[in-house]
């Protein structure tokens, strides 16, 4: 080969310039393009990984929410239980020969602290407002009283507890109010 054809071998023209780029910054800019392109391929891999590892996530925080719809109430059942085991015994002492009255009371009370009690654990409050001024918010009357010798707008009489949930009323107290 001549040694014209050899130097235009080794150097190209640059377009806009008469000047010839020495060999070794076109080595240089290859090895940089080859980096490059490793590190463009590295980088779209590690976004390809992190999709994966998303969608992963999504998937398992998806099962994870519905186990918790599914078994949200596992602890509130098993804590009645409580209550049913309470009942099941009240029930077979008052089918005995020896019950009483008194025993079936007994029993029964013992039963409301239960389930009264299982109640509290889980935020579940009493809402008990006798002798207290009538609250629309908590209470509702269900009739009204004229008696003179009482505070007028209080509760004179309750007729059906009410409850609250985590301080959500759940179902208002019905009452008697006095007039």
């Amino acid at each position: 080969m001549s040694e014209n054809k050899q130097k235009k071998i080794k150097t190209k023209k640059d377009s806009k310039s008469d000047k010839a780029i020495p060999e070794s910054n076109i080595q240089d800019l290859q090895e940089q393009l080859v980096e490059a392109q490793q590190s463009a391929k590295d980088n779209w891999d590690k976004v390809l990984r992190a999709q994966a590892e998303m969608e992963n996530l999504k998937r398992r925080n998806a099962k994870d929410l519905e186990n918790a719809h599914k078994f949200a109430l596992d602890g509130f059942v098993k804590a009645l239980l409580e209550v049913k085991d309470s009942m099941t015994m009240g029930l077979k002492t008052a089918q005995q020969d020896s019950a009483t009255i008194a025993h079936i009371v007994e029993g029964l009370q013992m039963t409301d602290t239960v389930f009264l009690t299982t109640l509290a654990k889980f935020g579940v409050e009493i809402v008990n407002p006798a002798d207290e001024v009538f609250n629309p918010e908590l209470h509702e009357a269900v009739t009204m009283v004229p008696m003179p010798d009482k505070t007028s707008n209080t509760v004179l009489e309750v007729v059906q507890v009410g409850f609250t949930l985590n301080g959500r009323l759940v179902r208002p107290a019905m009452v008697v109010v006095v007039q």
